[in-house]
């Protein structure tokens, strides 16, 4: 995407003054607005009854966006790789296909607890890539695990004292030397875990983040954030412990929390309460006094029985410029700028027409569902998920967005996405779906945006969508 104009800011903050930069793009081509989405593929098995095993529990691009990791409730790790692009057709982007697959969890029992431990894949992250191989951390609700994902296309022949089947020769047979060579095999892509980091939560992890010093990384449950060393785990420093000291008195969990892209130095978590905390660990090593609190007045006008339960932050995520931070809620999504705490510079709403709906949700227990929102590359757009398979995408330079749908009937090769409308009330047009026919056991809850192109990928119960812009 070319910027027609680009806009300079200057933003007064002490102790100097912080420039950033907004690029906007034509309408022709805006992120959301009119920019045309295409579908590009989809994994997962077609059938209708799905095990629970299969349902996607986590989606996520390594800093390249050439890998694409997926989680799901059986604990395996599935990782994509983007094939090489076809000059001769630049129509066509390359296509993801499987490129290693592995068990990272196993189902576990704590016996002191009575307590079974899923096997579940809550949260996948990519380290920045150091060498050839590519490493990532995914974890449970109870254990993190380091895996190194390597591959091996050669393989030595020419032992000294190995026959090629692996027998010891005998010495005394062996009349000459000769040096091994490496001849060339078959592609063998291996993971093996390298780190387990265990028993340091009490409580389910929600979260896993890499520091940007590439050194740390933390990890938060419903009352605890720990920071991690990559190369230690037989401890960690806990940071932040919200646990009161009776039970009784506790008011609001941890949600979510991630470090800042650039100060390794920053971190946030947010709560259920719909409060954002940011902690500078220079301040003090155990951060229960925050810096910032970043917390929206409740409008008067809305409260309700469920005002608590969907003003719960469901997932925040920095922006790549470390300026903003996003956060999701049940019914919107809001962008802060992190020099001002008392309201988001941008609210978005994702599916208000369901605000009527609420008491049917929470009956049915989708109002506790936790939806993720994520960047594009360069932070012009935001993307989050639905119900109904619709995922909502919000242009902030135009003001514009859109409903989009995750459908096996638009899964023809480079088939253009329609734009989705629903009716609240009154008459429905030939074109919108009544808030009635929802589906609410269809949800969009994970979804990642590729941090280079307009790819995105978008993950339904068991089946990831794949789309890209359309390339004329």
């Amino acid at each position: 995407m070319t910027p027609v104009y680009e806009q300079r800011h200057n933003v007064f903050d002490s102790p100097g003054i912080f420039v950033f930069w907004c690029y906007f793009y034509d309408g022709s081509k805006g992120p959301a607005g009119d920019m045309q989405w295409c579908f590009s593929q989809v994994k997962g098995a077609i059938d209708d009854d799905v095990a629970e095993a299969d349902i996607i529990s986590t989606v996520e691009f390594n800093h390249t966006g050439e890998l694409l990791a997926t989680g799901d409730k059986g604990g395996r790790v599935v990782i994509f790789q983007q094939e090489i692009e076809n000059k001769n057709q630049p129509q066509f982007r390359s296509e993801y296909n499987v490129y290693s697959t592995f068990q990272s969890h196993e189902p576990e029992f704590d016996y002191l607890k009575s307590l079974e431990i899923e096997e579940k894949i809550n949260k996948i992250r990519w380290l920045p890539q150091k060498n050839a191989a590519q490493f990532l951390l995914s974890t449970n609700d109870k254990t993190i695990k380091l895996w190194k994902i390597s591959e091996r296309d050669k393989r030595p022949e020419g032992y000294n004292l190995k026959e090629e089947d692996g027998r010891y020769k005998d010495p005394n047979t062996i009349t000459s030397l000769r040096v091994p060579v490496l001849i060339p095999m078959d592609l063998m892509v291996e993971a093996s875990p390298r780190r387990v980091f265990a028993n340091a939560h009490t409580y389910h992890i929600n979260s896993i983040s890499v520091n940007s010093d590439n050194e740390t990384y933390l990890s938060a449950d419903d009352l605890r954030i720990n920071l991690w060393h990559l190369e230690i785990t037989d401890r960690s420093f806990n940071i932040v412990d919200i646990k009161p000291a009776n039970m009784e008195e506790l008011t609001e969990v941890i949600t979510a929390a991630e470090f800042h892209p650039h100060q390794c130095n920053t971190f946030v978590y947010s709560s259920s309460k719909g409060t954002i905390r940011l902690c500078d660990m220079r301040v003090s090593a155990l951060c229960d006094k925050h810096s910032k609190l970043f917390e929206e007045p409740e409008d008067p006008s809305n409260r309700s029985f469920f005002s608590e339960i969907i003003s719960s932050i469901s997932d925040v995520k920095f922006s790549h410029n470390g300026r903003y931070m996003m956060t999701r809620d049940y019914l919107s999504v809001k962008i802060w700028d992190l020099n001002m705490e008392n309201r988001p510079v941008e609210t978005y709403q994702v599916h208000e027409y369901l605000r009527s709906k609420l008491c049917s949700l929470y009956e049915n227990d989708c109002i506790f569902d936790k939806f993720e929102c994520c960047w594009n590359g360069n932070d012009s757009v935001v993307m989050t998920g639905s119900y109904n398979n619709f995922f909502r995408m919000f242009d902030r330079g135009q003001r514009r967005d859109v409903t989009l749908e995750a459908s096996r009937e638009n899964s023809k090769p480079m088939q253009v996405l329609k734009p989705r409308k629903v009716c609240a009330g009154g008459k429905r047009k030939k074109d919108e779906i009544s808030v009635d026919s929802l589906d609410f056991n269809k949800k969009i809850l994970h979804t990642a945006w590729h941090p280079q192109d307009n790819i995105i990928a978008v993950a339904t119960t068991n089946n990831l969508y794949i789309f890209q812009d359309k390339v004329n």
